[in-house]
């Protein structure tokens, strides 16, 4: 086994379009959950959103290029772009790209198209759909340019597990890294949510809220949608320190579980597994651990089964953890949230600043002595913490990460 650390970040979402805008974005407790661009027609009773505002194509692609890419493809290729850049790894002639793995995950795919798709068979009468409608809409499509732009031709897949797609992702590649099948990896999800017929369709679920996300509040009332796209570079950590990489942190432990109870409503057991078995792994006491990015959706059922697990699982410790969810200010990025908040979390342990709860307003019953880290960052030492992801169906994934020493 070799220790596996992040020598790459890549990120583009509500926050910004780079980590560096986004990280300045979750310090200043900035919410980027607003009205959305079209309210629909008839409108949306789902009136907020974390979307990717700016973002051009014709920048980062062209377009022939554009021709074959759904948005949550884009999103997913311009953060490798970037956390490949950062890495310094370099795919040539050598072994390295037949050493090196993608694993990506998103929970929707090319939604747009699809929708298109629709619309031309049952709403125009047209037999025909674009030819490029499968390329575009397969979930794959991210992990698969990736692979193509960089010459990478290691083990490249994609896992779709509704909201834990891309902590799933991550854990998958860092034991890959860890047991030594592969030296390298780009790990991490992304998603495109903003489609007539998703939109639609979460609104008839009757968990979004009206305005915005207020995880922990007493006063929140729903989960708040977003898009985007993050990943990370892990790598064998001998490797990164032969090369003179810059290693950001390190990731020392993965642990998932199925609550095998509801499809839609969690249960604490599960989250409480996927914990344990990820501090396991990590041969982590729970009292050594510092901090927790939570799944912190929002919702009131979700909130309470987290803080649930979380005292099950650090018991009295629990009290002086901090725990912050970042989805008050990104939003739910479904499939891509565990890897966004894996970036949130590498930059809280190099840069010792915990990311606030934005939005919050009272403390809840189910959360009233754990510190939430309400509204406002927090300079903190933290040397060890986890960040969670639960998924619709009971699927839950937990990594554990470490401050680079």
């Amino acid at each position: 086994m070799t220790r596996v650390a992040v020598t790459g970040l890549g990120l583009v979402c509500a926050l910004g379009e780079n980590v560096a805008e986004c990280w300045q974005t979750l310090c200043q407790g900035e919410t980027r959950i607003l009205p959305l661009a079209d309210p629909g027609n008839p409108p949306y009773k789902i009136r907020c959103g974390a979307e990717v505002r700016g973002f051009e194509p014709l920048k980062h692609f062209s377009e022939k290029d554009l021709l074959l890419l759904e948005r949550f493809a884009q999103f997913a290729t311009v953060a490798a772009r970037e956390a490949i850049a950062q890495s310094g790894l370099r795919f040539g002639s050598d072994h390295l790209s037949d050493e090196t793995a993608i694993i990506t995950g998103t929970s929707l795919g090319g939604q747009f198209t699809e929708e298109e798709g629709y619309k031309r068979l049952y709403k125009e009468g047209n037999s025909r759909v674009s030819p490029l409608t499968i390329p575009r809409t397969m979930s794959n499509a991210g992990a698969s340019r990736i692979s193509l732009e960089f010459g990478i031709r290691g083990p490249v897949y994609t896992i779709s597990t509704a909201c834990s797609s891309s902590n799933h992702a991550l854990g998958q590649a860092f034991w890959l890294v860890r047991s030594g099948q592969v030296k390298a990896a780009i790990a991490g999800g992304s998603e495109a949510v903003f489609a007539e017929g998703l939109l639609r369709a979460w609104e008839a679920m009757r968990v979004v809220a009206p305005d915005v996300c207020r995880p922990f509040s007493a006063d929140r009332k729903g989960l708040s949608l977003g898009e985007g796209g993050a990943m990370l570079v892990l790598e064998n950590w001998a490797h990164a320190q032969a090369r003179g990489a810059d290693i950001l942190a390190e990731i020392c432990g993965f642990g998932m579980s199925s609550d095998a109870y509801h499809i839609t409503q969690p249960s604490p057991e599960g989250p409480v597994k996927a914990m344990q078995w990820a501090l396991r792994d990590a041969s982590c006491c729970p009292a050594q651990v510092n901090y927790i990015n939570a799944h912190g959706t929002g919702t009131q059922v979700n909130d309470a089964i987290e803080t649930e697990a979380i005292r099950t699982v650090f018991g009295e410790n629990a009290k002086r953890l901090l725990i912050s969810s970042t989805k008050s200010m990104h939003g739910h990025t479904l499939g891509a949230a565990g890897a966004l908040e894996a970036v949130a979390t590498v930059l809280t342990l190099k840069y010792g600043i915990v990311p606030p709860t934005a939005n919050f307003t009272a403390p809840d019953q189910s959360s009233r002595d754990l510190d939430v880290v309400p509204n406002l960052a927090r300079e903190a030492q933290v040397g060890i913490a986890v960040s969670n992801t639960f998924a619709f169906g009971g699927l839950n994934a937990t990594l554990v990460l470490r401050k680079a020493q």
